[in-house]
């Protein structure tokens, strides 16, 4: 880390990256031109996961394929899990990182509502230290994040939260794989024993500037049975807690239709 931060203490304007599959796109199409490039995939200290018993730390240059195979996120964080998955195609999840992904900033990055659900938060190192930030307040909008000129993303925390009956990503996009999402949803429901909902988290991607959650809606599904009926009015809400936009994927109006109908998804 501390030649990081030499090279960083001398190239204060180079450009950061990791697996680079959002970066050297951009270079290459002209969109950015720095005056160096500093690549954090082999600092030892920012790969790599960690269990620490009640909390797991994954490094930011972790690649999503690593995440996907390491056994202790396939078992508390299933949700997480799912979303790598679709993230992409095989050589992005070789070379993508989820720290990639995060700082990248997009409404439609697939880690960021599993992250919102779980209660992420960020490690941001510089020189001077450490720093953590719940991931909710570390996306500020599209390609914006909470990091100071020196800092770099170091890693994600996330804590091994009580039983979750149900974990769910799904996004839809225009076409069945390798395809960036018009809508997605990431859910977690804890249910009674007589089926009803007792707990829910639930997070939105694409359908506004930074990802969608309501502890409203959340609130609305406690108590009630996993049908298509009981959930219809959360989906009304959720069509009004987001606040999509039109673009060359999809029209507001069909992402807010999405947003409701992914609702459905978790019922029986």
């Amino acid at each position: 880390m501390q030649e990081l931060w030499d090279i960083l203490e001398r190239e204060p304007k180079a450009a950061i990256y990791a697996g680079g599959t959002d970066l050297l796109v951009k270079l290459r199409g002209g969109l950015l031109d720095p005056p160096a490039l500093v690549c954090l995939e082999r600092v030892e200290a920012l790969r790599g996961i960690r269990d620490h018993g009640e909390e797991i730390f994954i490094g930011a240059a972790t690649s999503h394929r690593r995440i996907l195979e390491h056994p202790a996120i396939g078992e508390h964080f299933p949700v997480l899990a799912k979303a790598i998955a679709v993230l992409g195609s095989p050589p992005i999840r070789h070379m993508g990182t989820i720290g990639g992904n995060i700082v990248t900033a997009s409404p439609a990055g697939d880690t960021l509502p599993p992250l919102y659900v779980l209660d992420a938060e960020v490690e941001v190192a510089s020189p001077a230290g450490t720093r953590s930030v719940p991931v909710c307040d570390f996306i500020l909008g599209p390609g914006s994040v909470n990091l100071e000129q020196g800092e770099v993303l170091a890693g994600v925390r996330l804590r091994k939260a009580p039983v979750w009956q149900i974990h769910h990503y799904e996004k839809v996009g225009r076409r069945k794989a390798q395809a960036c999402s018009v809508a997605s949803l990431a859910a977690l429901l804890a249910l009674s024993e007589s089926g009803t909902v007792k707990r829910a988290r639930l997070a939105w991607g694409s359908v506004g500037p930074t990802v969608v959650t309501s502890g409203e809606i959340e609130e609305a599904l406690i108590g009630k049975p996993l049908t298509r009926k009981a959930f219809e009015q959360a989906a009304v809400m959720a069509r009004r807690a987001v606040s999509p936009i039109d673009d060359i994927r999809a029209g507001a109006d069909y992402r807010r239709h999405v947003a409701g109908a992914l609702l459905f998804r978790l019922t029986v």
